[in-house]
């Protein structure tokens, strides 16, 4: 896997993945390459650039709302010479008709407030035997997610990852958030029609 670094991707004021939730999220995601991915709310495009690194034969689809992450996105997917995504402007409910295709591996980064809902659309548009991955700070979002992957009858995994780092020369340690990074697996007998 090529290991792109955050400091390596240009910012913005939109919340971008930390490298080791995004490293962690995609391997949830057990890549191959030729994939067809989906990145839900692809912000900076932290997720989706790396995605398309990892998958250079593959295809990635980014879907993003706001306009200054959507400017981020657009810069470094040039600076990372991305050749095989597409940037869908708009709001996943909205677009999600639009989209006719079968994807290998989900992602799901931001979610406006509709996590069920995104959840129910574009599970028919995952194939039998893959893998969605959501990540969530709030413990009420996750719990809706877990619900909703269940009545679908998903298996489901999470975790709870927590990142602490040292700054200067003290080495003393700064946290982020704790990230809850949760896994369906798509039973196998679920045919999308």
């Amino acid at each position: 896997m090529i290991y792109i670094k955050d400091k390596e991707f240009i910012r913005g004021n939109s919340p971008m993945t930390k490298e080791e939730i995004r490293i962690l999220s995609i391997a949830k995601l057990e890549l191959r390459d030729g994939y067809v991915l989906l990145d839900v709310g692809a912000g900076t495009g932290s997720v989706s650039i790396q995605m398309s690194k990892c998958c250079p034969k593959g295809e990635i689809l980014a879907i993003e709302k706001d306009l200054e992450a959507l400017e981020v996105l657009t810069k470094n997917i040039d600076k990372f010479k991305v050749t095989n995504m597409t940037v869908i402007q708009g709001e996943a409910l909205e677009v999600c008709k639009g989209i006719n295709k079968e994807f290998d591996g989900i992602f799901v980064g931001g979610s406006g407030g509709n996590i069920e809902e995104i959840i129910k659309q574009y599970s028919l548009k995952l194939k039998p035997g893959r893998n969605m991955v959501l990540n969530f700070i709030t413990i009420d979002n996750l719990y809706k997610a877990m619900s909703t992957l269940k009545e679908l009858g998903f298996d489901t995994e999470c975790l709870q990852l927590s990142v602490s780092k040292t700054k200067g020369e003290s080495y003393m340690l700064f946290a982020n958030n704790p990230i809850f990074i949760l896994t369906g697996r798509k039973s196998e007998e679920v045919k999308n029609g």
